[in-house]
């Protein structure tokens, strides 16, 4: 124990309050908790308790790990609809389905320009007909 970091103690007492704080949502069979709050807190606390494990604090990644795992209930049983795993499958699709749209709109298509080529072209357009540039400020 002399060894020990004091700030792996100090990490561990966090993720004991969170756990205790995460405690009575899992209890309210009532509760509802976004998807889009709880699935990337449970991926924060896995990412948390593997960055402990490399750096030594064993206790600080297994605290993480209860907070993760706090996290992944909270998820699969509190979120607004279906209970289980497929909730946390139904988000990881829709957030894949989003980004490969956003991914789509950002890349450029073969004459060099993103999809939103159309609505710049309409506005330099306008800029020409009228002469001048509207200013932001």
């Amino acid at each position: 124990m002399m060894g020990m970091m004091w700030q792996d103690l100090v990490f561990l007492a966090g993720s004991i309050l969170s756990i205790v704080f995460l405690a009575p949502t899992i209890k309210d069979a009532s509760a509802r908790v976004p998807l889009g709050s709880s699935v990337p807190s449970m991926t924060i606390g896995g990412i948390y308790a593997f960055t402990y494990g490399t750096m030594g604090m064993t206790f600080s990644a297994a605290g993480s790990i209860g907070v993760a795992v706090m996290w992944s209930l909270i998820a699969c049983y509190r979120a607004p609809g279906e209970q289980g795993m497929k909730n946390v499958l139904r988000f990881a699709t829709d957030l894949g389905r989003q980004t490969r749209d956003i991914v789509q709109i950002a890349l450029p298509t073969d004459d060099g320009h993103g999809q939103a080529q159309p609505q710049a072209q309409a506005q330099s357009q306008t800029e020409h007909q009228s002469g001048h540039q509207q200013s932001a400020d």
